[in-house]
């Protein structure tokens, strides 16, 4: 009787091993049956079957098992450096989830806030309110935080690559019969294995979580902001309404003022606010690169503090072809929305509560919001365009007129 190298399992084939049935040493391999055979068993079971001597079936599979095992480990680098690259990126992306979920909630204070004062403002009574923002965007978190733990399982497949590979070392090393177990079990196994195309994990990107709607209460605390001539950078034209600034290629000889911008096409609004709630809209279809946000007087609400003593919140819009991307300061970091151009940028600031909010007005959406500021000083909007390097740019930004919509629909703040 033939001794089969995979009917003990896993135990070693010593190498005196013997025939059960005929006492004679195993000197022959059958790739057929994948069995030891002694030279009666050949004759009487395995005639016209591709039979060799273990030295020889055992050099064969050696060769092939190094192969695989080189293989093995040349993928093995790839998967891990993959790994290595996704874990980073999970890292990153974990960490803009956990600034989406602080957004998500601000807005909600904020919606609340406003539906308060809507519910008191005399000409919206009567209006339904919609507050599902929170419980919305935290169903979109925690879908994607399902989605994160899914590809974080996936990358643990390196651990097949890291087992047949441990598997192939050992079979290169192994002794001449021990090597010859489970010989074509092993070599499909890893084919296998080797056969299949890595690919890194596709995380959702978190521009797909959207906190959609606007409170209508925004219109009534729109604002009718003009620009300050004496803060304007040189390179700056404002229209004679003070609503509109553009970029000039040469800089205009304007009187000196310690409040003036010099090393940034920036401009602020005249007022200045220290209490309530305020909202403006800023048309940005005609500008490249452009920023908006709040400075803040620190110290004191004097109009003439110079510019590099203001503390800022910045909103940044910039496009180059059909690309478009946006960054928030303070801390810079880059806010991941879906890459089409904004028309219309709403900036709204609740002084007392320390928030500032952005929104894409057009796609009635939240963009970014600042929560828990402690505003100490006078707060005005601010303005920038981007000087270019070389050339000319005829960038511009527009302040929005007011403007209050009748309440004859339903109101999703």
């Amino acid at each position: 009787m033939a001794a089969r190298p995979g009917s003990q399992g896993r135990r070693q084939v010593p190498e005196d091993t013997r025939c059960e049935a005929h006492r004679e040493p195993l000197r022959l391999f059958c790739d057929d049956d994948q069995t030891l055979l002694c030279g009666r068993c050949r004759a009487q079971q395995h005639d016209g079957h591709a039979v060799y001597g273990v030295q020889e079936a055992a050099g064969g599979y050696r060769r092939l098992f190094q192969e695989l095992l080189n293989a093995s480990r040349e993928k093995l680098g790839v998967a891990e450096s993959m790994l290595a690259d996704e874990r980073d990126r999970m890292a990153t992306v974990q960490g803009e989830e956990q600034d989406f979920k602080e957004m998500i909630e601000s807005e909600y204070r904020i919606r609340f806030q406003l539906m308060v004062e809507e519910m008191n403002f005399q000409s919206l009574e009567g209006c339904v309110f919609n507050l599902n923002v929170r419980e919305n965007g935290l169903n979109q978190l925690m879908e994607f935080a399902t989605e994160l733990k899914e590809k974080s399982q996936e990358t643990l497949q390196i651990c097949g690559l890291q087992r047949i590979t441990a598997e192939l070392e050992k079979k290169c090393g192994d002794y001449t019969l021990a090597l010859l177990q489970n010989a074509r079990c092993s070599v499909e196994r890893s084919e296998s294995l080797l056969r299949q195309c890595l690919e890194p994990a596709q995380i959702t990107d978190l521009s797909l979580c959207l906190v959609t709607g606007m409170s209508r209460m925004l219109n009534i605390l729109q604002r009718a902001v003009t620009l300050d001539p004496k803060t304007a950078h040189p390179c700056l034209v404002l229209s004679e309404d003070l609503r509109s600034v553009s970029l000039r290629n040469v800089q205009q000889d304007v009187p000196g003022s310690p409040g003036r911008f010099v090393f940034g096409a920036t401009v602020l609004g005249v007022e200045g606010f220290t209490s309530g709630r305020h909202y403006w809209e800023v048309d940005v279809e005609k500008a490249t690169k452009w920023q908006l946000g709040i400075s803040e007087d620190s110290a004191s609400s004097d109009g003439d503090l110079p510019a590099a003593s203001r503390d800022k919140f910045l909103l940044t819009g910039s496009v180059m072809g059909t690309d478009y991307t946006f960054w928030v300061f303070p801390p810079l970091k880059r806010v991941f929305l879906r890459g089409e151009q904004m028309h219309k940028v709403g900036v709204f600031l609740d002084r007392e509560y320390g928030q500032v909010a952005f929104y894409d007005v057009t796609n009635r959406s939240l963009i970014y919001n600042f929560s828990s500021l402690a505003f100490r000083g006078a707060v005005r909007p601010i303005f920038s365009l981007c000087i270019p390097s070389g050339g000319t740019s005829s960038d511009s930004l527009s302040i929005c007129f007011p403007h209050v919509s009748p309440c004859d629909v339903n109101v999703s703040p």
